[in-house]
């Protein structure tokens, strides 16, 4: 036994133990970082904005009219086929029976529960075409937003599997190539594209088509460089345009 500790001093050697450990026990733990499982683009969620859920109840009232042959589905570039891109929409799509399942703001959890809660019931389109993941880039790395999208393209098939699924690539934002959201929605369409079965499911990058040859970005195609303008959804409709055709079974 040391110095310390020996039995005339047993008392003072306790008591040191005994405030040690409440030392211990009173430090700081050290929060641990989530799981890579802990992936928020995966879960269903509702958003609690009216605004929103009234736009997901006309959603719901438009899909329960019947007859839908073609989804366009995605957040506000999708909505905004009912703005900037209504005369292109009329022009493309008025007479195929499409209906527009774009929220503004939406991300991929709010797309799957959309799906969940009433953007599905009753229809079985030949065709749904999936665009979503940019208002994810400034929370969510390129492979959770891949995930999610996967999960709404696996929505999709088990919900309506006789329905193809054209997935396309998010579109470019930003000035030029070195925004950093671009940069994660361009890693997240390296693995939105493995997606593709060729089958059923389907991948079109078009991203391109908005750019210049050295990847700038004008207010020309997307005034806040983000959405489109009405030329915008011009190249958006005249570029998937024959793919489309195709997957409905219009033209071989």
């Amino acid at each position: 036994m040391s110095e310390l500790c020996r039995p005339r001093r047993l008392s003072i050697c306790l008591l040191f133990l005994f405030a040690s450990s409440v030392a211990l026990a009173q430090a700081p733990t050290v929060k641990k970082r989530p799981k890579a499982a802990d992936n928020d683009t995966v879960t269903p969620v509702p958003r609690s904005d009216v605004g929103w859920q009234k736009r997901q109840e006309q959603i719901n009232a438009n899909v329960a009219k019947g007859g839908a042959q073609l989804l366009l589905i995605g957040d506000s570039i999708t909505h905004g086929w009912e703005g900037s891109g209504k005369n292109v929409w009329q022009k493309y799509y008025g007479t195929r029976h499409a209906v527009n399942l774009g929220i503004g703001g939406d991300r991929t959890q709010h797309v799957l529960w959309r799906l969940e809660h009433g953007n599905l019931d009753g229809i079985h389109p030949k065709l749904a075409v999936l665009m979503i993941g940019t208002n994810n880039c400034g929370n969510n790395t390129p492979a959770q937003i891949a995930a999610g999208v996967a999960a709404i393209v696996e929505k999709l098939r088990s919900a309506t599997p006789e329905t193809k699924v054209l997935v396309l690539a998010i579109f470019p934002r930003g000035a030029n190539s070195e925004n950093p959201l671009r940069k994660v929605n361009e890693a997240a369409n390296e693995r939105i594209a493995k997606l593709a079965d060729n089958q059923h499911v389907f991948y079109l990058d078009i991203g391109k088509k908005f750019l210049h040859e050295d990847g700038t970005l004008t207010k020309d195609i997307m005034p806040d460089l983000l959405h489109l303008s009405p030329a915008g959804y011009e190249i958006w409709a005249s570029s998937i345009e024959p793919t489309v055709a195709k997957l409905m079974a219009e033209k071989e």
